[in-house]
């Protein structure tokens, strides 16, 4: 069925609408989430946006207790290695970028690319908008090659944006609220106007729902949410203005903060496509419309972490 491109809206008063509680049982989102969580991930995890590795400049981040640092070489190659110089431990999150390699500020140590004994790169894949990283001894299943990636326009036609949140609960609470897409309208009034679901798999689910575009006017889309991966969820428009376009919510485990609560990285990263002509003119302006994508995912996941980090206080007994 076609859908029109942009619908007036009647909405009803917040309290008025229909409640999705009976829907949202907790046994089916439970359900949904042991499927999720078996699937392999090959060993790899979202370390970052690729914007965040810039060529002269160190990134670096905690991956599930585990100190990663990222650097491009003369070619623009994305290299990650350990966050832990293997002379004396400084840390390379501190180094300087030279000549393809970084240097330990404490004593000069270059290390490039090709390692040394006791510090070997990582396998880590640069796919364009995200940087990935393996980490094989904490694989959950026999590694990969590359990262299990869900469908993705074609980067030539779309714009991509990435979103970085952090949050005091586990990868699993992230997935478990993207699992949930009953919370949408109640939850977020501000995006959300009408959602239905519409096939409910064990393996993906399809819903209808229409984006708010302002307080009158609302966008009508069919969405398919899948998981590639244990920690990652894919929602692609399959119909509608817009099909194409997806939102790949990664959720990276960071390890324990100072309070001893678990720390997630959400790592969002939103592609915009459109097969409509004009749709070239927004591509050429990618780089004005970014700031606004990452802005809408991040209002989108104030609200979802709230309700991530209280599901992990809830199921870990710290609220009754």
């Amino acid at each position: 069925m076609a859908l029109t491109p942009f619908q007036f809206l009647r909405r009803s008063r917040w309290a008025e609408q229909e409640p999705s509680w009976r829907d949202a049982a907790p046994a089916r989102i439970e359900a949904a989430l042991r499927v999720a969580l078996a699937r392999p991930s090959g060993g790899w995890f979202v370390l970052c946006a690729g914007a965040d590795v810039q060529a002269g400049r160190v990134f670096a981040r905690t991956v599930a207790g585990r100190e990663v640092v990222a650097w491009r070489g003369p070619d623009g190659a994305v290299h990650a290695g350990p966050g832990a110089c293997p002379h004396l431990g400084a840390p390379l999150a501190d180094a300087a970028v030279h000549c393809g390699a970084l240097v330990c500020r404490w004593h000069g140590l270059a290390l490039g690319p090709e390692g040394r004994p006791g510090w070997r790169v990582l396998p880590v894949h640069d796919d364009g908008l995200l940087v990935w990283v393996r980490l094989d001894d904490l694989a959950d299943s026999p590694v990969s090659e590359l990262p299990h990636v869900g469908p993705r326009p074609p980067a030539e036609h779309s714009v991509g944006a990435v979103a970085t949140m952090i949050g005091r609960c586990m990868p699993e609470d992230v997935l478990a609220n993207r699992l949930d897409p009953w919370h949408g309208v109640w939850l977020h009034p501000y995006s959300f106007a009408e959602l239905a679901v519409t096939d409910l798999g064990t393996e993906k689910f399809r819903l209808e729902v229409t984006y708010a575009v302002g307080r009158r006017i609302g966008l009508p889309v069919v969405a398919e949410f899948s998981c590639p991966d244990p920690r990652t969820i894919t929602m692609e428009i399959v119909d509608g203005e817009g099909a194409g376009s997806v939102v790949e919510t990664h959720a990276t485990p960071l390890g324990d903060g100072p309070d001893g609560l678990p720390r997630t990285a959400v790592i969002e990263a939103v592609v915009a496509h459109s097969a409509r002509k004009g749709f070239g003119r927004a591509v050429q302006a990618a780089a004005a419309l970014r700031p606004a994508m990452r802005y809408a995912a991040r209002r989108l996941w104030r609200d979802d972490l709230a309700y991530a980090e209280r599901r992990y206080a809830v199921r870990s007994g710290a609220v009754r």
